[in-house]
């Protein structure tokens, strides 16, 4: 009796030490500025052109993060990864013009879902840009930020400035 009595204390201990609280997080999503790689590559012409892939952690803890292809051409939204191009000018960077060559369109991220009970999201984006026109002295940075389908905006994060002259990568890899 006894040692039934310390086996079954045993394995209650065991059971509520492995029972781990869920995670929770806020509805909105968060946005983290990981990595900015500036790269040579052949654009789908055949051209040689300049590119550069920014990736970004991410949360959102009702996982409900990117969007579906959309079948009707009046769906909206139709982005959901958004982008401020700041350029320099002398020893200042301004806020580019929508209508500059190198500012960034809008992006789609794919409709992500999360298995299981818990609707966390959390990963690591990747969105590659090309650069038709550009000069080697051209120097810029980002803000970013994202919408999920509720319509919830994460906060805005901010690259690391980048020459587009250089080839390389800033931030972490």
């Amino acid at each position: 009796m006894k040692r039934t009595t310390v086996i079954l204390f045993l394995a209650v201990v065991l059971a509520i030490g492995s029972c781990t609280p869920v995670e929770k997080l806020p509805p909105e999503p968060m946005v983290e500025f990981r990595s900015f790689t500036l790269f040579d590559t052949v654009d789908i012409l055949g051209n040689l052109s300049r590119a550069g892939r920014l990736a970004f952690y991410f949360e959102d803890g009702d996982g409900d993060v990117g969007l579906d292809d959309p079948t009707d051409p009046l769906y909206e939204p139709s982005s959901n990864l958004f982008m401020q191009l700041y350029r320099k000018n002398g020893d200042n960077f301004e806020l580019a013009d929508p209508s500059d060559p190198l500012y960034p369109s809008e992006y789609r991220i794919p409709y992500l879902e999360s298995g299981g009970q818990n609707k966390i999201l959390k990963g690591t984006i990747e969105v590659t840009m090309i650069y038709f026109l550009y000069n080697e002295s051209d120097t810029v940075y980002y803000d970013f930020w994202i919408s999920d389908r509720g319509g919830n905006l994460s906060n805005t994060a901010t690259t690391c400035v980048i020459s587009l002259g250089e080839n390389g990568t800033c931030g972490e890899e």
